[in-house]
């Protein structure tokens, strides 16, 4: 992390040549866009500008702000290790080192706009430089979490025909392991203080680039993103996102959900490699000039993460449901969060007594919210309202958000059906682009005039929506999303498994589980079967994801008969779930 203490000096240091671009030109329109245009826009009560760039267009005014006295000497980021390094940036100098990444990743890496890159890294002051140089490049990145193994990310890369890969060390050996088998890949690029042949070095490249970087203009529907999302069946999907749909599309998530203002410090937990990261840590708090707080925390700790929350001025905290559960069985009331004013959480159902306990122990509430990586906040509940304990709250601007049933008709309040969002005459701006190279996939989230979620609900008489469950098999365990046919597809790779079936099981902690039924092979039926879980455990771990390993293992004679996987998944998860 040697670089960037050397770059603690622009902390103190005004930069006499303007960055990038300030003017967005739009019809002959010479005028910085502003918040309230961005609002507008995501109200859809202002015409979608021709161009948009998230770097140019908002990260640069706040700049600007900066440097005329506009805006508060709060950081842009503002990163620690708990080991006593810390990193802190003003939009000034995050402007600043960003067009030196960019420069690197044209430069040396030969890289041009629309070509795409993965990046894989920790939570590291890295990850946002990379991400905003390629915006400021026309790069498309796709963010990956370091838990990847090396089958996923040669999945990954063959899939996107990615030209270069942007990674730590805690996943360089997969690369180099199946780097001779993605025939796209040109470049590797180590973000490392140490060096690795057949990589180049982002912190010898980055110490001699220039800091001159004219920024790209990009047209608002330029594709910006790609996530790669888990489903039922098959490898994750890609969903791409344009320049707007994640740099304007979640500007009314700020301010209403998020609750944001320039002053604000928000501490938002999620992997680098998700979605949510994007919303609170990069494009909702940057939108509102909101300092970033990041720990760096490799593997969460309840006492690391109180402590850290009673030593910063942290006023916004955003972290899934599991980090509240394990929160909540401390004694929370000797701690005493002086800043602490707005508490958030999404990803997985939140229990109600989690709820109840943390609102108890430390007078304030926790506000929910439901979302997707295709569309960004779905319902939450906001502050105002009135919160509903177990709900997920209100549909979200600037969506209209209906239960409907398996034939696109709107259900009256209190009968459970799917979670969608109605359509316009237009698709939404906010809405992801496709899944890439998928078109039966893309076509298939629509249902007459409704986008459909996947996700099943209720919606009660005063608005108010409650999650019932997944509407196919997608596991969500700790926020984590779990595909069931890829730990199935792990698990059949191992000589003891005649068959498998995966699904969720109930947990106190994390909410749900992955549980596999396995049918084991004959020579292995006399196994000691606590041995031969912790094996096929670590085998999983090792052929995909770790995250993404059976938590409890049940060795059956046989599955359900029925056609399909899918149908055989129900019957179990039926039975797991009525044990209760």
């Amino acid at each position: 992390m040697k670089i960037f203490f050397r770059y603690q000096i622009f902390r103190f240091i005004w930069l006499t040549k303007p960055p990038g671009r300030h003017f967005h030109k739009d019809h002959q329109l010479w005028t910085p866009l502003t918040l309230a245009d961005f609002e507008a826009t995501n109200r859809c009560n202002r015409p979608l500008p021709k161009n948009f760039n998230f770097a140019a267009d908002v990260l640069d005014q706040w700049s600007q702000k900066e440097k005329i006295g506009e805006r508060s000497a709060n950081p842009a980021l503002w990163w620690v290790n708990g080991k006593g390094d810390e990193v802190k940036w003003s939009f000034r100098e995050l402007g600043t080192l960003s067009r030196k990444a960019a420069n690197v990743l044209t430069k040396p890496c030969g890289l041009q706009r629309g070509d795409r890159v993965a990046v894989i890294l920790p939570r590291i002051p890295e990850w946002w430089l990379v991400n905003v140089a390629c915006i400021r490049t026309g790069i498309i990145f796709m963010p990956g979490t370091i838990q990847l193994t090396a089958k996923d990310i040669l999945y990954r890369l063959r899939a996107s025909k990615a030209k270069c890969i942007v990674a730590g060390e805690e996943v360089a050996a997969a690369v180099e392991s199946i780097a001779l088998e993605c025939p796209d890949l040109k470049t590797k690029l180590l973000v490392s203080p140490q060096s690795r042949n057949g990589w180049l070095s982002f912190q010898e490249l980055f110490q001699f680039a220039s800091e001159e970087h004219s920024c790209v203009e990009t047209g608002s529907q330029e594709p910006m993103t790609i996530y790669f999302t888990s489903g039922t069946t098959g490898f994750p999907k890609m969903a791409q996102h344009s320049q707007s749909s994640l740099g304007i599309g979640f500007t009314l998530c700020g301010r209403y959900w998020l609750d944001l203002k320039s002053s604000d410090i928000i501490w938002n937990m999620s992997d680098t490699g998700w979605v949510k990261a994007a919303i609170g840590c990069v494009f909702s708090s940057w939108l509102y000039g909101a300092c970033v707080f990041v720990h760096r925390m490799a593997q969460f700790d309840t006492d690391t993460f109180l402590d850290t929350l009673t030593t910063y001025p942290i006023t916004t905290l955003c972290s899934p449901p599991t980090v509240y559960r394990m929160l909540v069985q401390k004694d929370l009331k000797r701690y005493k969060f002086k800043s602490l004013q707005h508490c958030l959480t999404g990803g997985e159902p939140l229990n109600p007594e989690v709820l109840e306990q943390w609102r108890v122990q430390t007078g304030l509430e926790l506000y929910e919210g439901y979302g997707q990586t295709e569309v960004g906040i779905i319902c939450a509940n906001q502050k105002g309202q009135e919160i509903k304990p177990g709900s997920m709250g209100k549909g979200m601007l600037p969506y209209d958000v209906q239960i409907i049933d398996e034939n696109g008709k709107v259900l009256p309040p209190g009968k459970e059906g799917e979670i969608a969002l109605r359509l316009k005459s237009t698709r939404p701006f906010c809405f992801f682009s496709e899944y890439v190279d998928n078109p039966q996939k893309t076509a298939a989230t629509i249902r007459g005039d409704f986008y459909v979620t996947g996700d099943r609900g209720v919606m009660d008489s005063d608005g108010y929506f409650w999650f019932v469950g997944r509407a196919d098999d997608v596991i969500i365990s700790s926020g984590y999303r779990i595909g069931p046919f890829e730990v199935e597809s792990a698990l059949i790779e191992h000589p003891a498994v005649v068959e498998s079936a995966v699904v969720s099981s109930p947990d106190q902690i994390r909410g749900e589980v992955v549980k596999a039924f396995v049918v084991l092979a004959t020579p292995f039926k006399s196994y000691n079967p606590e041995k031969l879980t912790l094996e096929l455990q670590d085998h999983v771990k090792k052929s995909t994801a770790p995250y993404k390993y059976p938590r409890k293992v049940e060795f059956v004679q046989e599955l359900p008969k029925t056609i399909t996987g899918k149908i055989k998944r129900n019957v179990l998860r039926d039975q797991e779930w009525r044990r209760r």
